[in-house]
């Protein structure tokens, strides 16, 4: 324990090895695998995405790692782990850990995609899942420590943790001992990346991919020299810069190994900030009982106040910055009963007739509002109210996704895909697993959107 009140990062190296010398508890193992799962599908399905086209081809090589999941050609490691962090976050749609608003899926799967390849050619490396569950955990820990501080400051936590959780499955894929291991922490902690002031562009999803490769470099760069890193900063700085005005280090190792946060990872119905989501939920209910934009005069969105602080655009005009644009996802529900990629791709941005309904929403934010819950009241043109409440959104912890309703949402992802991945993902165990695995029972075509 250092000076701060903060573990020394080697306690934080032996516990992560201890943890994964054990078998994941089942809540553990099932919860990993439903985020190991969603991540893989949301990756997926972006792969055809301009965005993740240019940003391959910008990265390619002649040989080398597998681009990035469903993306053909090849990339260097730390380029690949970019690739594939930036195409699982591209869309908003991967999994959110509510309490920190950690993305944890992404910048591991980076670091699990490249590492993972020779993961099965190193005696002592990790099973694939284990490590994947542990730089999950280890990322929603450290943001425990700095929530709610380090992200009202501006930053982007999916990046600034990221590159911690990445560094830890990298590190734990290629068998590092406690002292690299530690190493590759100290050397993460200064390659953290990301601020909020991106969201609704293309920077944002780079901070994942970022993330991943950093930790990947970290984990690579402490192998050759962990001696050097002994040298750097300890936790106890890192969680200073993170969160100047409030921390609470004692959550990064209380219980670890025995009480997983993973469990409490979420998973997203609509591909947007996910404070927007019980206010979707609403505007579809209103949708399927008949009410239509011509028959709206006015909306009052009643609301948590991050929907306006994250999501306050009213006038977006692309599709990701739709995804921050919470009077948008409610315009979409209302006008098409939907919430998915198409109601937030740029065409739809163009829609006079969902343009028409966001200029008729009003964010209405109120402190006593859950962040899972909102409430819509419509005032129809011959002046009726209705009230249309929502007291848990679809894919909170209160209200979880089914095992079937994911299924689903990976086959709109990758069509004929969805069930060979979920088998592929069901059988992985502790043995040392390699990424590939999980992409041989595949087909490999995909789709440009």
């Amino acid at each position: 324990m250092t000076d701060s009140g903060a573990p020394a990062y080697e306690e934080v190296a032996q516990a992560l090895l201890d943890a994964a010398a054990r078998p994941l508890p089942e809540d553990a193992a099932a919860a990993a695998r439903r985020t190991l799962y969603n991540v893989m599908a949301v990756a997926l399905g972006a792969a055809g995405s301009p965005e993740v086209t240019r940003l391959a081809t910008a990265l390619a090589t002649p040989s080398g790692v597998p681009a990035a999941p469903g993306v053909p050609g090849h990339a260097d490691a730390p380029g690949a782990a970019l690739l594939t962090g930036f195409a699982a976050h591209l869309d908003d749609f991967d999994d959110t850990h509510l309490a920190t608003v950690i993305h944890p899926g992404a910048a591991v799967l980076g670091a699990a995609w490249s590492a993972g390849w020779t993961a099965d050619q190193a005696g002592e490396g990790s099973g694939l899942l284990t490590a994947f569950a542990l730089g999950c955990e280890i990322q929603l820990r450290l943001g425990l420590a700095v929530t709610p501080d380090h992200y009202e400051r501006g930053w982007h936590i999916t990046g600034t943790c990221g590159v911690i959780g990445a560094a830890v499955t990298a590190g734990l894929l290629g068998g590092l001992g406690r002292d690299a291991l530690a190493g590759a922490l100290r050397l993460a902690s200064l390659r953290t990346v990301g601020h909020r002031e991106a969201f609704g562009t293309e920077v944002k999803p780079f901070h994942a991919g970022k993330a991943a490769a950093n930790g990947l470099l970290a984990a690579q760069e402490a192998e050759l020299g962990a001696e050097t890193a002994a040298a750097l900063p300890d936790l106890g700085h890192l969680l200073v810069a993170f969160a100047p005005g409030h921390r609470n280090p004692s959550v990064l190792l209380d219980g670890f190994g025995k009480q997983w946060e993973v469990v409490a990872n979420t998973f997203k119905p609509y591909p947007c900030g996910i404070v927007a989501h019980p206010g979707i939920d609403a505007a579809i209910l209103a949708h399927r009982q008949g009410l239509r934009p011509a028959g709206i005069a006015r909306v009052r969105y009643l609301c948590h106040p991050l929907v306006p602080e994250l999501m306050g655009r009213l006038d977006p005009r692309t599709g990701l910055e739709a995804r921050f644009s919470a009077v948008h996802g409610v315009a979409a529900g209302l006008t098409r009963g939907a919430g998915g990629l198409a109601e937030f791709a740029d065409t739809a941005i163009a829609d006079p007739e969902l343009s028409g309904v966001r200029a008729r929403i009003e964010l209405c934010p109120d402190e006593a509002m859950p962040r899972d819950a909102a409430a819509l009241e419509i005032e129809a043109v011959d002046g009726a109210v209705t009230r249309w409440p929502v007291a848990h959104a679809r894919g909170s912890l209160l209200r979880p996704l089914t095992d079937d309703e994911l299924i689903g949402k990976a086959e709109a992802l990758a069509p004929g895909r969805a069930r060979a991945l979920w088998t592929a993902v069901s059988r992985l165990d502790r043995a040392a697993t390699s990424a590939q695995s999980l992409l041989e029972p595949l087909p490999q075509e995909v789709d440009a959107r």
